[in-house]
């Protein structure tokens, strides 16, 4: 029997099989390989994902070191309206609502009296008792209220109910609460307060049950247990610069937003000054972000080995922030940053002559804060560059759209490449 096609015998179907493998990769190299490269480039070590994700990250640093000197700045307090302050004392603890609106000046407090809510305490109980069903009648509590008359006044029965069901029943009151406090080995007492403090929340425990309890001296629950009101309701009775507060509440809020909070008896001063020492400070820190911004789009833009397929997209959004921060600003336009110390090289990077800065911040600073800060009418720099970089990666802006697109990109050659190995003439059967 022959051993082979025309005498070649079984070298033959060995070298077809080698030519076959030969056509498949020289049609992967051709089909394949392309679409692979160009994924690679999307989603490799230092390709186009990597890059935009880089230049992305660095855009919002560069936001995040403008909102300082933003007109709108969240929380109100732009780096031209910080305080400093230094207090003195430990009477009151003191806090700002908003720290632009605080006025410049010393505050001399002093704490006379707290206020304080009203507290009473029963007779001491063991733990038997504290258990057992009181059913003592009705115990009624009043409150003074600002005219002293006692017009609120609310019952509650004692009947079939124990000393923490009573507690209970007193704190679906909201004027009022109630605990049984622990305050021995077997030993354990019914403990009521006004739900706020001062003189208007003053407590009257009165009825058959307030007898029994030991709130009360004599059988009809009228006539006040000595050391039952344990803690007596008092009014907030301070002076602030002079003036005279007499109030139920210890927290003040004074002069521009103020918030003191007394603590205990004694004075108190806290002076209040602006502080303009984190200008330089913040604007370094913005101009650091911007050069670092400017060398990783320019690496981008100017390296032949870049990945980056839309440098279009790069070149608008630093055209866009230029446009911005070269700008001229201020109600006559005659104010822009090379007007206070700040320089450029020929590398387009950003510097600042702190002399000259510091000398404007200490001279010259309502000019320096229309530059950046600007009115509602009349915007500055640093509240227009926030909006425009802010833009950036919103749902529509630049850097959004071009990560999409990208996303998008590396998708569609994902499936071009599937569908190139699926429909290859010489895939394997």
């Amino acid at each position: 029997m022959a051993e082979g096609v025309l005498g070649l015998g079984t070298g033959a179907s060995s070298l077809n099989n080698e030519l076959i493998e030969k056509l498949k990769e020289a049609e992967r190299k051709s089909t394949v390989v392309p679409l692979e490269t160009d994924i690679e480039d999307i989603t490799g070590e230092g390709g186009e994902s990597e890059k935009i994700t880089e230049i992305i990250a660095k855009a919002n640093s560069l936001l995040d070191s403008i909102k300082t000197f933003d007109l709108y700045v969240s929380g109100g307090v732009t780096a031209f309206d910080k305080k400093t302050a230094n207090v003195s004392g430990t009477s009151a603890v003191f806090a700002a609502i908003n720290e632009g609106n605080l006025n410049s000046g010393t505050t001399n407090v002093t704490i006379s009296t707290l206020a304080k809510r009203d507290v009473f305490q029963s007779t001491a109980i063991n733990s038997i008792t504290k258990d057992a069903d009181i059913n003592s009648g009705d115990l009624t509590i009043a409150l003074a209220g600002s005219d002293g008359l006692y017009a609120s006044s609310y019952t509650f029965d004692t009947t079939g109910k124990t000393y923490d069901e009573l507690a209970a029943d007193i704190n679906l009151n909201s004027n009022l609460t109630a605990s049984v406090e622990q305050v021995g080995d077997d030993s354990y007492r019914l403990v009521i307060k006004s739900a706020e403090a001062g003189t208007s929340n003053t407590l009257k425990i009165t009825g058959v049950a307030s007898y029994n309890l030991g709130y009360t001296s004599d059988v009809a629950g009228t006539i006040e247990t000595v050391g039952a009101n344990i803690q007596e309701a008092t009014n907030l009775d301070a002076t602030i610069n002079g003036i005279a507060y007499n109030l139920s509440s210890n927290v003040i809020t004074v002069d521009g937003g103020l918030k003191i909070t007394a603590v205990e008896q004694g004075d108190s001063t806290i002076s209040i000054e602006k502080d303009t020492s984190t200008i330089e400070t913040a604007l370094q820190l913005f101009v650091t972000e911007y050069n670092q911004l400017v060398a990783l789009v320019d690496e981008e833009l100017y390296s032949a080995e870049s990945k980056i397929e839309d440098k279009s997209t790069l070149r608008s959004m630093m055209s866009g922030i230029k446009d911005q921060l070269f700008g001229s600003y201020g109600t006559s336009d005659d104010l822009n940053i090379f007007n206070f110390g700040f320089e450029i090289d020929k590398s387009g990077l950003l510097s600042i002559d702190s002399e000259e800065l510091n000398s404007a911040i200490e001279n010259n600073i309502d000019d320096l804060k229309s530059l950046f800060l600007g009115v509602a009418e009349d915007e500055g720099l640093g509240t227009k560059l926030k909006t425009y970089l802010d833009s950036l990666d919103s749902f529509d802006g630049l850097l959004t759209s071009y990560k999409s697109n990208m996303d998008t990109r590396k998708t569609l050659l994902e499936e071009e490449k599937t569908n190139v190995e699926k429909n290859s003439k010489l895939k394997a059967e």
